[in-house]
C-alpha cells in the first residue's frame, strides 16, 4: 500500500472530533492508536478493542505521524468527499 492509499484513510473535519485526526470513518483519533502502540499495545491488541479499525488503519495512523514530524504538509479530504 502506498503512502497516498495509507493517508487516505485518515480525515480531518472540523465538525468531528474537533478537527483532530481521525481514522475515516471513525471517531478514533490518530493520536489514541499512536500512544496504543507507544505504551506497548499490540495491533492485535487494538484490533481487538477497536474491532471497526484495520491493520492498514493502525499503519495510517503511523504513516500520518511520520509526515507530520518530518513537517510535510498534505491535504487529507474531508469525511464524504471520497
Amino acid at each position: 500500500m502506498t503512502r497516498e492509499d495509507l493517508l487516505k484513510r485518515i480525515a480531518i473535519d472540523p465538525a468531528v472530533c474537533f478537527g483532530k485526526a481521525c481514522v475515516r470513518g471513525t471517531r478514533i483519533w490518530v493520536a489514541l492508536v499512536l500512544d496504543l502502540l507507544a505504551t506497548g499495545s499490540t495491533e492485535d491488541e487494538i484490533l481487538r478493542e477497536y474491532q471497526q479499525l484495520s491493520r492498514e488503519d493502525i499503519r495510517a495512523c503511523l504513516m500520518y505521524a511520520a509526515d507530520t514530524t518530518r513537517g510535510r504538509y498534505f491535504e487529507v479530504p474531508a469525511e464524504g468527499s471520497r
